[in-house]
């Protein structure tokens, strides 16, 4: 059995790569691992919208409950919500079905510990230790020890909502705000909390159909929502994923404001304010050049972690760092939360906004980035770390990291959830750092895809 836990849990196409029997299997070791004390665990499980969602759901379910364990079903919430919570509940743990920003054919399973936090590698491997290809060696249960289930889906929206509702101590009265829920996890909520604190709202990707989740729409995809901003005339249009750990924001023009910026705004308030502990903040290495310029310019300094944004929470709770995120809109308000929250990002951005009395696309002129390419090199999943040793690509990579030397930076790296190749570069030149990431990218495809 190969790995896996991938950087965000584990994922794959739904009823083919992560089946029925693989999440029956990851429910009874996970149980088995995660649970607290001699006293009967419990779990809560949430969702996206997701078509395969009802099916990986009931199978880590039956899971939990054939070792005696007790499952809180929440229903479609966003990830944050589950997080928040399995604190609520004294749960031992958490579990999200959801396959992120990615195509409503995938899906995936990740877990929480029991204060909210993503698991460290070392429990995800004893989870993945008890599992193998063709058996599980855990004991499973009967007669009274047999677990049991827990609607929770009424209550635990209406608890999330309240501790969003909690973290803004603005009236949001006469903004007109764009929201865009991808046909995800926030369909319900992102709309109710906007509406609760006064906005004016317009909402597009809210009618989920199990089939459209991210389908050209939310914050991988905000194309309709720049267009539906400048057509409504509103303040701020603000993109969601899938399943409502991102954010994205578009200004009144219709322009994107992508993480590095959001961060960056986010950061200067809270260094301005008193808030910013040691006056730092954590990125990761594909954060833009002009992050780290803004951030120096302003006496913030960056603390650097590897891509994903458990490394960045690792990094945050060493440091005691209280934001810190990625460019994607993963960001992580420490102070408030333990994980990505793309609502709760949202509403603490406008905090800004409000209080500049400036229009947004003014306000995102003070972070100046560079331009970025990146291109995705489509590879076997087996063969993701072999270019490292292709005397040929590593040729093309030390001339393209020399074409860029001096007012850029190339940045190569395989992912963590997806079959590729990430070629990341920045420079001045568009023209030509895009020739070169596609250039690479391609060499990388042709020889192991």
């Amino acid at each position: 059995m190969g790995k896996l836990f991938g950087t965000d849990g584990v994922r794959g196409v739904a009823n083919v790569d992560l089946t029925p029997t693989l999440a029956f299997k990851l429910g009874m070791a996970g149980a088995t691992v995660l649970k607290k004390s001699s006293r009967r665990p419990v779990f809560v499980i949430g969702m996206d919208t997701r078509i395969s969602g009802d099916l990986l759901e009931n199978a880590i379910t039956a899971g939990i409950l054939s070792v005696g364990g007790n499952v809180i079903k929440v229903g479609v919430v966003p990830t944050p919500a589950v997080a928040l919570l399995a604190r609520h509940y004294g749960a031992d743990a958490g579990i999200v079905i959801s396959a992120s920003h990615n195509p409503f054919e995938y899906n995936g399973i990740k877990f929480f510990n029991g204060d909210g936090f993503k698991l460290d590698d070392s429990i995800e491997e004893k989870i993945e230790k008890l599992i193998s290809e063709h058996d599980i060696k855990i004991k499973t249960t009967k007669g009274d020890e047999i677990g049991k289930c827990i609607d929770g889906s009424q209550d635990a929206l209406k608890f999330y909502e309240d501790f969003l509702a909690d973290t803004m101590d603005r009236n949001l009265k006469g903004l007109k705000v764009v929201l865009d829920c991808a046909n995800g996890a926030s369909f319900q909520v992102a709309p109710d909390i906007y509406r609760r604190l006064g906005a004016d709202v317009t909402v597009i990707g809210n009618d989920p159909d199990g089939l459209n989740i991210n389908d050209n729409i939310g914050s991988t995809h905000p194309e309709k929502l720049q267009q539906k901003v400048v057509e409504a005339g509103a303040d701020i249009g603000l993109a969601f994923d899938g399943d409502a750990d991102r954010l994205i924001v578009v200004d009144e023009k219709g322009m994107v404001v992508d993480g590095d910026k959001i961060i960056c705004l986010c950061a200067k308030m809270l260094k301005d304010s008193g808030e910013l502990v040691d006056n730092r903040v954590t990125a990761t290495v594909m954060s833009n050049i002009g992050f780290h310029k803004f951030c120096e310019k302003n006496g913030i300094s960056v603390d650097v972690t590897k891509v994903g944004d458990r490394y960045v929470l690792e990094s945050m709770l060493e440091t005691g760092c209280i934001i810190g995120g990625e460019q994607s809109g993963h960001i992580i308000f420490l102070n408030h939360t333990t994980t990505g929250d793309g609502v709760l990002s949202s509403l603490q951005f406008l905090k800004i906004l409000l209080d500049s009395g400036e229009a947004l696309s003014e306000l995102a002129k003070e972070v100046e980035l560079f331009p970025q390419v990146l291109e995705n090199a489509r590879v076997a999943n087996k063969n993701k770390e072999l270019f490292l040793q292709d005397g040929e690509i590593l040729k093309e990579i030390a001339k393209v990291e020399n074409a860029v030397r001096d007012d850029g930076r190339l940045l190569i790296r395989p992912s963590g959830t997806e079959p590729v190749v990430r070629v990341m570069i920045e420079g001045k030149d568009i023209e030509l750092i895009h020739k070169l990431a596609v250039d690479l990218a391609d060499l990388i495809t042709k020889k192991y895809a």
